[in-house]
């Protein structure tokens, strides 16, 4: 998925934060949809590059959740920065 510039495309760490979002904002047990999200790309991700995304809860309420999500590469470069909103719906996840 590299462009024209031999970098990747942004939505490969967009798809990759994204999916923390997710991940984070849904491990309370109460199902968490997207309201809100944006990325600030701050380095190019390359060829070969392993990428890993880590979330912080910044603030979280009955009805909404508010994340950071920083997409570093395998040399613990920051290639990226994500924020997402979240609603939570009230509803628990049945297991």
């Amino acid at each position: 998925m590299l462009n024209g510039f031999t970098i990747a495309h942004g939505g490969i760490t967009y798809s990759l934060a994204d999916s923390c979002l997710a991940f984070a904002s849904n491990s309370h047990g109460i199902q968490a949809v997207s309201v809100e999200t944006s990325i600030s790309h701050t380095k190019p991700v390359k060829e070969g590059d392993e990428l890993t995304a880590i979330s912080e809860e910044m603030n979280l309420s009955n009805r909404i959740g508010i994340y950071h999500i920083e997409v570093s590469n395998q040399r613990g470069e920051r290639v990226a920065l994500f924020k997402g909103t979240v609603y939570r719906t009230g509803k628990p996840w049945e297991v």
